[in-house]
């Protein structure tokens, strides 16, 4: 139409299902675009740094060749790390690593830290945060332990586990928002888009419009 604002759409710099599901079961419209970025961590680099630069990282990088297009879009990127006795744990590598990581969670409380940022185009302008949320575990016997990394759940998860599945049997209490254990702050990263400028086009409010368009036509 002459005069309308072109469509915003929302990009997920991100290959996590996790966020994807955060976000599909919110009834959040975007597409993925994973981003390609080293994320090695810097030499005394603070947890809280580090998970905002690599957002704000993975955000500019699908944002840039979009921008180059002048094309109107908001780049999400986020990152996530577990924060255990002044330890940064990311993914395990490997079966020893998972079991190290596990050990270290066991009976203590642990801070997920998840840095979030956004670019929005074709201007550039960009917002950042970083949410907090502590995590207790109960004492775990090492042979569930094992039995844990047997399932393979740990192996694609920041310290080794996942709260939305198996690993939500070791957790007692937190304090802090669920979805920044699993990835991505939810209540956040809307009220960031709200912020953004960005109107939402899910299946679900196209849906509710078209019934609501039904029922004034009776």
């Amino acid at each position: 139409m002459f005069g309308s604002k072109p469509r915003i759409k929302l990009i997920l710099a991100s290959k996590s299902p996790r966020r994807a599901e955060i976000l599909r079961n919110a009834e959040i419209a975007f597409e993925v675009q994973p981003a390609h970025v080293n994320e090695a961590r810097r030499l005394r680099e603070s947890a809280h740094t580090y998970v905002r630069r690599l957002a704000a990282a993975k955000a500019r990088a699908v944002a840039e060749p979009l921008k180059r297009k002048k094309q109107h879009a908001i780049v999400i990127g986020a990152d996530t790390v577990v924060l255990a006795q002044g330890k940064i744990l990311g993914k395990p590598a490997d079966v020893k690593e998972a079991r190290r990581m596990l050990r270290l969670l066991s009976g203590r409380t642990h801070q997920v830290l998840t840095g979030v940022s956004m670019v929005s185009l074709p201007g550039g302008r960009e917002i950042h945060h970083v949410e907090t949320t502590r995590v207790k575990f109960l004492k775990i016997p090492a042979a569930d332990i094992d039995d844990y990394i047997a399932t393979g759940e740990p192996f694609d998860k920041a310290g080794a586990y996942g709260i939305q599945g198996i690993g939500g049997r070791f957790v007692t209490s937190i304090d802090g928002c669920y979805f920044n254990v699993m990835g991505l702050p939810l209540a956040r990263v809307w009220s960031m888009l709200r912020d953004a400028g960005y109107a939402n086009t899910s299946p679900g409010r196209v849906w509710s419009a078209l019934r609501n368009l039904g029922s004034h036509a009776l």
